[in-house]
């Protein structure tokens, strides 16, 4: 008898929507006989389980685990940032890296929207009076800036992957003016793209300024001091990349002289974000706890799934991947 291809399944985090189902592994093992499928509960499991394994599907391996793996070919990840499967043993291998931003692209594009909606229309501040039980009409509208519409606006897109192309549609969909900045542009039909280094120059343009890029060297640290301060004063920032795109510190000092009219941020450098940070109480500062991407368990992991399988056929018959990780540039 043929011997299966083993494939080790480790989904452990602290949210339990980012944990895979028992029915994945059943369904691809059905769907798959050829496989053999280990569905692992813990990471002390890896140790005894990578070294036979082809495929790995997971958000992360140490490198000290990687090396033992040494038949591996095919690495997925149920995210869609992959930085921390980015360490130089992974990068110089010729293991196949994909990831999951079609899935997660549409859902955190939706959850921009909110975001951007919330910050225009003083939605934090609709809440705040609501839990006095008072009635804030004219107190909202006195606040700095005031209540604006989408449609007209200026959005400034820092990213194009899968988040940011659905983001376009959407915005375009409120009648926003959408400028891209982004590594390698390329021409877009009816949207304006700028290279990454041409950020200093159109942040002044920007009403709002959504950050989606993936965290690289370049991009960590990206919204800095010195370009917070480009922004005009009644513009926003939203960051729902990943936390270290945004110069923490530097942002609340900007919140608190008032050099930007405010932010949302869905992500953060640490998470969770400390009890005792002081970002918890910086003005105009929206927080939402990394929940751009969320949604029915149900429906996550249907589509996870989809993409896994397809993914799988294509690699079991040695044809192209989907969403294949450029590991040279880090997503």
């Amino acid at each position: 008898m043929k011997k299966k291809i083993k494939v080790v399944m480790l989904h452990r985090h602290r949210f339990e929507l980012w944990n895979a189902p028992g029915w994945v592994a059943e369904r691809l093992r059905r769907e798959f006989p050829e496989l053999e499928v280990v569905h692992l509960q813990s990471y002390e499991q890896l140790d005894a389980e990578i070294g036979e394994a082809e495929g790995y599907i997971g958000w992360s391996i140490r490198p000290e685990q990687f090396v033992k793996a040494k038949k591996l070919r095919w690495v997925h990840s149920p995210a869609a940032a992959v930085h921390q499967l980015m360490f130089p043993e992974m990068v110089r291998s010729g293991v196949v890296v994909t990831n999951a931003r079609s899935v997660h692209g549409p859902v955190v594009a939706e959850g921009v929207m909110a975001l951007l909606l919330a910050v225009a229309r003083r939605v934090a501040s609709a809440v705040r009076y609501q839990q006095r039980h008072e009635w804030g009409q004219m107190a909202i509208y006195e606040e700095r800036p005031r209540p604006r519409e989408l449609r007209g606006a200026t959005l400034l897109l820092v990213g194009y992957g899968a988040i940011g192309r659905e983001l376009v549609k959407r915005a375009r969909a409120f009648e926003m003016k959408v400028v891209v900045v982004r590594e390698h542009p390329r021409k877009e039909e009816g949207i304006e793209v700028h290279g990454t280094e041409e950020l200093d120059a159109v942040l002044p343009r920007a009403d709002f300024v959504v950050l989606a890029a993936p965290v690289t060297p370049k991009t960590t640290g990206l919204m800095n001091r010195e370009r917070l301060g480009r922004m005009k004063s009644d513009a926003y920032v939203v960051n729902v990349g990943r936390g270290p795109l945004v110069d923490e510190e530097a942002l609340l000092e900007a919140l608190r002289e008032k050099k930007i009219a405010g932010a949302a941020l869905d992500v953060f450098a640490t998470e969770p974000l400390p009890r005792e940070s002081p970002l918890w109480e910086a003005p105009g500062l929206l927080i939402t706890p990394h929940m751009t991407a969320i949604i029915d368990g149900d429906t996550l992991w249907a589509r996870h799934y989809e993409l896994i399988a397809e993914n799988m056929r294509r690699w079991l018959a040695g044809r192209e991947m989907l969403n294949v990780v450029d590991k040279s540039r880090g997503y």
